[in-house]
């Protein structure tokens, strides 16, 4: 399974999330909670996020015709239904943590029952659903999946189950607790294997950004009718499934997680699925508009005034040579990734930078140059993604990107809320890897969330977003950490 998050791994454990889903990480006890609450029903609600090397996974799983069994199969008191984790290998208490009514880690659990919430039934009567349990919906607040392949103690209303993510349990189920069992082995049988960064990501991806399969796509028709709109991070929202230890024994099957990884690794995998699904026109057209939901929310979702001086509502990106006023495509990944190249794969960042600035170029010259650049753009995501996922890591790769990211070329970009939430988060994530590795002290680190906690201030809420602010602040906080390198 998940194995511990990086918040355990580190000491570090993540805060509130505002009204928009977004979370800062602090360190224990000597960091104050910076947003607002509400983040476990946004997360809940925001539950409507397709792949790569999983795709092998889940095609044999479907060949083989494997059942999903239900999350009773796994809640016995000897398995993974303790209330109180106590387990020689896994805690065993991991139904208890996903259940959590109060937590994060219990998100995935709500996820069904939230459609039932006033604010779950209100969306659905807008966009003129009979009920909010409809496949439009079901896709993701659920294990979705055929009447066929459900075994007999399978409910729907689990919400989204073990099997979302670890895949049908039936050919692995019986055998993947016996004593000779090792992780390859359970992988043959089908579990997915979530160890590896490129796999997680693509699972996650399905419901936290969208996929091609059933119910797996947010449109901005939902997000006009209530739903929250949609983020992802891979460090940030693994951190937030705190199911399991990573001990000795997990890290003896299955290897250590390394954060700066993981975090790298979910930039790319996000961008390659956002340019894939623009490229299909299923995804990209509404009428005759675009599908809004590609785009940054806040470059039109701002207050409009009139007075005698403008209040201003689009600033001049160098990252996106599009014509003024026109609405960008919301790239807060491709920002970090930009980074990432530039720190980790030098030798492909100009060719991936060439790329997103001709992918936004292509915004104002029809639809045609706008899908053959987004299937660039989408390639030299996939070519990055393998790259990030096969090297090796070292003690000063945090530090790098983090300087890459505190960079006036890229910090320039920081125009909109989106891509500058993203960046703190990026950050704080960078920040606490430094400290889990021992490269950082918790005291020194404790020093800097000063500055973080100004930036994260600055993005506390989209229409009182202040970019100067949030650069500076961020600035600040990079420079401190580079100082300790």
């Amino acid at each position: 399974m998940f194995g511990s998050t990086s918040a355990r791994r580190s000491g570090i454990w993540p805060s509130n999330w505002s009204g928009f889903a977004h979370a800062s990480r602090v360190f224990a006890a000597r960091s104050p909670r910076i947003l607002a609450a509400g983040m476990a029903a946004c997360l809940a609600l925001g539950l409507l996020f397709a792949a790569g090397g999983f795709q092998a996974t889940e095609a044999q799983a479907q060949a083989s015709g494997a059942r999903y069994e239900g999350v009773a199969t796994c809640a016995g008191s000897t398995c993974h239904g303790r209330a109180e984790g106590n387990g020689a290998v896994v805690r065993q208490d991991e139904i208890a943590t996903w259940q959590e009514p109060s937590s994060p880690s219990g998100s995935h659990s709500r996820a069904y029952a939230v459609l039932a919430s006033p604010r779950g039934r209100q969306i659905a009567k807008s966009l003129g659903y009979s009920s909010p349990q409809v496949a439009q919906c079901l896709g993701c607040h659920s294990t979705y999946v055929a009447q066929s392949s459900r075994g007999p103690r399978f409910q729907t209303s689990d919400g989204i189950g073990c099997e979302t993510c670890h895949g049908p349990a039936e050919n692995w189920l019986a055998s993947h607790y016996a004593a000779d069992a090792s992780h390859a082995s359970n992988v043959s049988n089908g579990l997915i294997p979530l160890d590896r960064p490129q796999v997680r990501a693509q699972v996650c991806l399905d419901c936290h950004f969208g996929s091609t399969k059933t119910g797996q796509f947010v449109t901005h028709s939902m997000m006009a009718a209530g739903h929250p709109r949609v983020s992802f991070e891979l460090d940030l929202f693994s951190a937030l499934q705190q199911h399991h230890d990573e001990d000795d024994d997990y890290v003896r099957r299955k290897s250590r997680t390394d954060s700066v990884r993981l975090w790298a690794v979910g930039q790319a995998e996000a961008v390659r699925r956002s340019t894939d699904l623009f490229a299909r026109p299923k995804f990209a057209l509404k009428g005759n508009f675009p599908e809004f939901y590609f785009y940054d929310c806040h470059s039109c979702h701002r207050a409009i005034t009139d007075g005698p001086k403008r209040k201003l509502t689009f600033e001049t990106n160098s990252g996106r040579p599009i014509p003024y006023g026109n609405p960008p495509y919301n790239d807060e990944n491709i920002i970090m990734l930009s980074a990432v190249a530039k720190a980790l794969a030098p030798g492909q960042a100009d060719r991936f930078l060439a790329a997103s600035r001709n992918f936004h170029g292509a915004m104002g010259k029809g639809r045609g140059a706008s899908q053959q650049a987004a299937i660039n753009l989408r390639n030299r995501a996939g070519a990055l993604s393998d790259a990030l996922a096969a090297r090796s890591y070292g003690g000063n790769d945090a530090f790098a990107i983090i300087a890459a990211i505190s960079a006036n070329t890229t910090r320039s970009r920081f125009t909109d809320y989106a891509g500058s939430v993203q960046a703190v988060m990026a950050v704080d994530t960078l920040l606490n890897s430094l400290v889990r590795d021992g490269r950082i002290t918790v005291g020194a680190a404790a020093g800097i969330r000063g500055n973080i906690n100004r930036a994260y201030a600055a993005v506390a809420e989209p229409n009182s977003y202040r970019p100067a602010q949030f650069r500076s602040a961020l600035g600040s906080a990079a420079r401190a950490i580079g100082a300790l390198r």
